[in-house]
């Protein structure tokens, strides 16, 4: 099996709206990975990236959305110049933020898309949206696609590959085990220090949960796995991550 790191975009933010005690007059570049995993025939894409338009033009795409104020987003090669879309067998969705769904519309519309039932539900309740600052363009146009899993699940079947219910940033986060020593944590954290200084962005779904979900992950890294964070500038570059 092996992980790719794929470039999703990139954004550009304050860095004390992602680590709680950082300046908010310091500005930091984050990068959005993506993640190919290839196991036997299987192609699995996890996260979308950017959608090519919102890097374009963020306040065109999502038609003036305040939430794009904060943000200035880039995209130098968008997901369908590093892979193949219509050879992906699946796509797994770590959560509906508009930095990991923002690709979904350019997926093959047969390509099954597997979500936490709570993150689809969050995604189209009108409080939570509003509450996770969703963007429910980005996820409108794959209800026929739509995979729902209610907490752990073995996707393939075989434990190569295992979605992690690990809620806290949005309702219905979750992670990717691939094997026994590789993990996709999404923005449980959006540093590596995070496992262990617990400093989370200063938003959040629900911020108990969200620390239980960096324990979890935390005693999977101190197992011997490695862990990869959500936008960690210093940890995250695209090419080869994992071969087992």
């Amino acid at each position: 099996m092996k992980v790719t790191m794929l470039d999703g975009g990139a954004f550009t933010s304050a860095a004390g709206i992602w680590r709680r005690g950082e300046s908010l007059g310091r500005q930091v570049r984050f990068p959005i990975p993506v993640y190919l995993i290839e196991v036997g025939e299987e192609r699995i894409l996890v996260d979308t990236g950017l959608h090519p338009g919102a890097a374009t033009d963020a306040e065109a795409h999502y038609e003036g959305a305040e939430n794009m104020g904060n943000f200035r987003l880039e995209q130098e090669v968008g997901i369908a110049a590093q892979v193949d879309l219509e050879t992906v067998t699946r796509v797994v969705m770590t959560h509906l933020h508009f930095d990991h769904a923002g690709g979904l519309e350019l997926l093959p519309a047969a390509v099954p898309v597997y979500l936490q039932r709570r993150e689809w539900e969050g995604g189209r309740d009108a409080e939570a949206i509003a509450r996770n600052f969703y963007l429910p363009r980005d996820y409108e146009g794959i209800v026929d696609q739509v995979v729902l899993v209610d907490g752990d699940h073995d996707l393939l079947g075989d434990g190569t590959v295992e979605l992690l219910l690990t809620p806290g940033h949005t309702p219905g986060h979750q992670s990717v085990r691939v094997g026994e020593r590789f993990v996709i944590g999404g923005d449980v954290t959006h540093f590596a220090a995070g496992f262990d200084d617990h400093r989370f962005p200063i938003f959040g779904d629900d911020l108990d949960a969200q620390l239980g979900s960096a324990e979890h992950l935390r005693a999977l890294r101190d197992a011997g796995a490695e862990v990869c964070p959500g936008h960690d500038p210093d940890v995250l570059a695209p090419g080869v991550v994992f071969a087992g």
